[in-house]
């Protein structure tokens, strides 16, 4: 119980605030304090007086052993009281009472004092008597009691009885004595175990503030790292509004600079806004000058397109250009200079071949005959691709523009129909053929006429005429079972297309430079006694080309042929035989076929003999009136194909005097 009122003043010193009840208990306390400190003074004045009277008594017949015993109880009760109070009263005191009443004579015994005081000490034996020194206790458990202790009087010490117990009776004293030590043992329980409550509860109490301060450290160190936060936070405040200050200051700067920047972009706006109003009206003007340049310019191309469609009818609608190849480094042994072919340095129309013959009876040699062939250009061995392109490119406009075009290699075999044509196997820009320089011209002149409202579709195809037989190059694995004819498109065109042929839509020079590539091995070719590789089929590359002008609202459509003919020759010479000689024989029918093509033309005779070939049949809106044509005609430099070479250039030369008429454009 003192631990636990220890504990609440511990907690009212340190501040803490105690609840109501122990508050109260706290006064409770100080009270039985008080009340303590006076039971301790009044029980000091008993144990006095009981000493004088005692001394008083010395006179009286009494062993002096039992008042030595006596006084030193007395003594030790004084000393216990003293030192205890009358709340803490130890067992020291009743172990010395409990020896004195041993010491006792019994009652049976008559001491000296006479019979009175043997009744006395038996009566005190027999029944108790009331304390003289009462306790009174108050409170109910859970609450610290309230003891009142009060020194016993002379009148207590006598008993209940109406008699006072004389100054000589010790015994009956001592047997007072003992009974008020019984109570005050009873009291000194119930003392003890509320004062276990008490000490239960002052360890709740320790355990509590034991508790708080755990709580209050905590606190305390949240507290610190608060105000360390709050410092912190102060000193970052204050690092912000001096920022704060410094844009602001900025700020204001700046404002004023970026309103004198507003307003001299206020002025320059007023002056753009000005130019542009000047510009407008430029353009304005510029437009209609653009429109009426366009017009200007769409004007002068329809007259460019006429003057040149008159130059190329004034060449002639059929135009042949003869070239004569070199001399091929397997054929340069055994071969000399070339006589029999002649040249005119003045006039690169011009070509004469020479022989010098012998009678028949072998003796007298003949002057030399010769044969003397014009066309509309001659191009010497030593002609390069490029230098004959640029003698056709030409016509290829003239594709563009509407115009059905067909180029075709005529000549015997060997003469360089092929290399003319498609070029050599390793082909290089040096050394193109006239299909691959056509398509890249093609393509660059279509790009350059969008600017004028120009578009361009192409569509490509590549067959050959084998054994009078319609192949498509363009498929490496050909089905079985499928046919290839000529047909018209519909009843109202005269536009002619192969049925099963595969047409490739192209957009690229290249493209077509991998179908010319992908034709080139899949024709058909094989050796003979004139040429190691001879082509034995004719192959015919088609571009169909459509022109689109929406601006203008015109159209147009046109078809390039340029065609790779088999080479002609002689059987004598050739040494055919089997599928060689059917297929020298197919060769020169088509080719007959296509002489009396050009004859009929030439005579204007009413029916064209046009079926008579497939070649001739595929090629018919091209050998026509609406068409142009050109025609290669390759010679061999050697003198042992002297007379292919002149049947050659004879049927160059009719074809070269034939008039076939006007060409017709194809637009709508």
């Amino acid at each position: 119980m003192d631990a636990n009122v220890n504990g609440s003043k511990i907690m009212a010193a340190s501040g803490v605030t105690l609840p109501e009840s122990q508050q109260v208990l706290v006064r409770k306390r100080k009270v039985a304090d008080e009340n303590t400190e006076d039971r301790k003074m009044n029980i000091n004045e008993t144990v006095v007086n009981g000493n004088k009277n005692l001394s008083q008594r010395s006179r009286l017949p009494q062993p002096s052993l039992k008042r030595m015993k006596l006084n030193t109880t007395v003594d030790n009760t004084d000393l216990a009281v003293k030192k205890f109070g009358s709340s803490n009263v130890t067992f020291s005191a009743a172990s010395t009472i409990s020896k004195i009443a041993s010491t006792r004579p019994s009652i049976g015994v008559r001491s000296q004092y006479g019979a009175g005081l043997a009744k006395t000490v038996q009566g005190v034996g027999t029944r108790s008597r009331p304390m003289n020194c009462a306790a009174t206790v108050t409170g109910t458990i859970g609450k610290k009691p309230r003891v009142a202790v009060t020194a016993p009087t002379s009148v207590e010490t006598a008993g209940a009885g109406s008699k006072r117990r004389p100054a000589w009776d010790l015994k009956g004293q001592l047997s007072d004595m003992k009974v008020q030590l019984g109570n005050m043992r009873t009291r000194m329980s119930e003392y003890t175990s509320k004062l276990e409550v008490s000490e239960v509860h002052s360890k709740q109490l320790q355990d509590s503030v034991y508790q708080r301060d755990k709580q209050l450290e905590i606190a305390s160190s949240q507290i610190e790292e608060l105000q360390s936060n709050l410092k912190a936070m102060e000193l970052l405040l204050k690092n912000r509004e001096v920022e704060l200050e410094k844009c602001r200051a900025e700020n204001s700067a700046m404002q004023g600079v970026l309103e004198n920047k507003l307003k001299l972009t206020e002025t320059e706006l007023a002056l753009k806004v000005a130019c542009i109003e000047e510009q407008k009206s430029t353009i304005a003007s510029l437009r209609d000058v653009i429109v009426d340049r366009e017009e200007r310019l769409h004007l002068t191309e329809q007259e460019r397109r006429r003057l040149h469609n008159t130059v190329q009818e004034l060449k002639g609608n059929i135009r042949v250009i003869c070239r004569v190849r070199p001399v091929l480094d397997s054929e340069k042994e055994g071969c000399g200079e070339i006589e029999h072919v002649q040249f005119s340095h003045d006039d690169d129309k011009v070509i004469t071949l020479t022989k010098k013959e012998e009678s028949h009876i072998g003796r007298d040699r003949k002057g030399e005959v010769k044969y003397d062939f014009s066309f509309d250009h001659v191009f010497q061995p030593m002609a390069k691709q490029k230098d004959v392109f640029e003698d056709i490119s030409q016509l290829l406009q003239s594709a563009l523009d509407g115009y059905n075009v067909c180029i075709f290699a005529y000549g015997q075999t060997g003469s360089g129909k092929t290399f003319t044509m498609e070029g050599p196997d390793d082909m290089t820009p040096e050394n193109m053929g006239m299909i691959p320089r056509a398509v890249d011209q093609i393509f660059a002149t279509a790009e350059k006429l969008k600017t004028m409202g120009w578009t361009y579709k192409f569509t490509a195809s590549f067959l050959e005429i084998y054994n009078e037989t319609l192949r498509d190059l363009l498929v490496t694995k050909p089905e079985k079972n499928v046919e290839y004819e000529i047909k018209r498109l519909n009843n109202k065109s005269e536009q002619l297309h192969v049925t099963n042929l595969k047409y490739v839509t192209v957009t690229a020079e290249d493209q077509v430079h991998n179908l010319i590539a992908i034709a080139k091995a899949n024709r058909s070719v094989a050796k003979t006694a004139a040429n190691d590789r001879s082509s034995r089929s004719h192959s015919v590359f088609q571009l169909m080309i459509e022109g689109n002008n929406s601006n203008r609202d015109l159209q147009c459509t046109s078809t390039l042929s340029l065609v790779d003919l088999a080479g002609s020759e002689r059987l004598d010479k050739s040494h055919s035989k089997g599928d060689r000689l059917r297929e020298a024989q197919a060769i020169n029918t088509s080719l007959s076929c296509l002489g009396h093509v050009i004859m009929s033309l030439s005579n204007k005779e009413s029916h064209i003999p046009y079926r008579n070939s497939k070649l001739t049949y595929l090629l018919q809106n091209s050998l026509g009136g609406n068409s142009k044509t050109l025609m290669f005609v390759n010679v061999s430099p050697l003198e042992e194909n002297f007379s292919e070479s002149l049947n050659s250039l004879r049927f160059a030369s009719k074809v070269n005097e034939c008039v076939i008429g006007t060409a017709q454009l194809n637009r709508k």
